[in-house]
């Protein structure tokens, strides 16, 4: 047999097997320990239903010149707990963005992915939930003049614009599924305006300390610490309890966690005139750690860092930079400042 007879004739057919499944279109997730991340939009605002049973209340909220309106469907309003699909691919996208991969607003990804990411059981029970959140996720309606990507415009859509099953076992399991994000919710990705969460997020049970989570984490951050008054908070939580109930509700959870410590990142607790403060238990690690010599970053360097790569996530960027060192630099903070100069030259932007 000759070499002739082996190879195939020349001609303007590719040497390159063909592409046979394109994703042109969609993003396939494949990153299983994606950092969590939620848009900041939904973090400081009560887009979620914080009852456990179906919810068909219209809820409208207010906060200076901003307003949000939320709309169920015969499902329902989605809940806290349905956000976990939203956090999941908002999640899975950034963490391809940072890699410097192109994403779209439409998300593939496999059922059990999500559940295992998200702490959901994986039997029939978990794959029904799931499903009823895409369902809930994709009949609410929002109505708001809320500014994401730097742009105030009303808007009324749903927080999933679509989803399908793209597979399905013969037992009725899904095993894939594609979600089409929400233009609201992919302008805060394309605008890095997403926080990242603490794993354990997912492993709260009660709605309402997902909320406090959520909001400690947007309004107390990396500061040591920060007050909001129990009305105040009632509003943000989207609560529909009287004052009296939510005060109730509050005290029980802050109790539980002065024992158990079970709320990441953040201690809170109920003070004088209904004020409740939430204290940043990183920040106190951190300072500990400062102490023995490792490199802490000031607040507002932070700051920087966006203005100088903007889109970037600068938690990516300074987990890089610490790797990259090989020793402590005299002035930290130049240093990395100079460091996000140097990845915006070599890497462009990502959008």
């Amino acid at each position: 047999m000759t070499d002739t007879l082996l190879d195939p004739p020349l001609g303007d057919r590719s040497p390159l097997l063909p592409d046979r499944h394109p994703t042109a279109d969609f993003f396939v997730c494949d990153v299983l320990d994606a950092a969590p991340k939620g848009d900041l939009a939904s973090m400081e605002h009560p887009v979620f239903s914080l009852s456990s049973k179906p919810d068909y209340r219209v809820r409208r909220y207010e906060h200076g010149d901003c307003f949000i309106e939320v709309k169920p469907s015969s499902d329902g309003l989605a809940t806290v707990h349905d956000r976990d699909v939203l956090i999941y691919c908002i999640s899975q996208l950034m963490a391809a963005r940072n890699a410097g991969h192109a994403v779209s607003p439409v998300v593939r990804f496999k059922a059990y992915d999500l559940l295992t990411a998200t702490n959901r059981m994986t039997n029939g029970q978990g794959y029904e939930a799931l499903k009823a959140a895409l369902e809930r996720l994709s009949g609410t309606r929002i109505s708001t003049n809320i500014v994401t990507g730097g742009q105030e415009i009303f808007e009324t859509f749903g927080l999933i614009e679509r989803a399908k099953i793209v597979r399905q076992t013969r037992d009725g399991r899904m095993q894939e599924i594609e979600v089409k994000l929400a233009d609201w919710v992919f302008a805060a990705i394309r605008h890095n305006e997403v926080l990242t969460l603490n794993k354990d997020y997912f492993r709260l049970r009660k709605p309402l300390e997902r909320r406090l989570y959520e909001i400690g984490r947007k309004f107390c951050g990396r500061q040591a610490s920060w007050k909001i008054s129990l009305e105040l908070l009632r509003k943000k939580c989207g609560s529909t309890s009287t004052l009296k109930e939510f005060r109730r509700l509050v005290t029980r959870i802050t109790r539980e966690h002065a024992v158990h410590r079970h709320i990441p990142d953040y201690d809170i607790r109920l003070g004088q005139n209904d004020l409740v403060i939430f204290t940043n238990r990183l920040q106190r690690s951190e300072q500990a750690t400062e102490r023995d010599g490792s490199i802490l970053l000031a607040a507002e360097i932070y700051d920087e860092a966006r203005m100088l790569a903007p889109g970037w996530d600068v938690y990516v960027i300074e987990q890089e930079w610490r790797a990259w060192l090989t020793e402590r630099p005299r002035r930290p903070d130049a240093a990395f400042l100079g460091f996000c100069r140097k990845w915006v030259e070599r890497r462009g932007s990502p959008y």
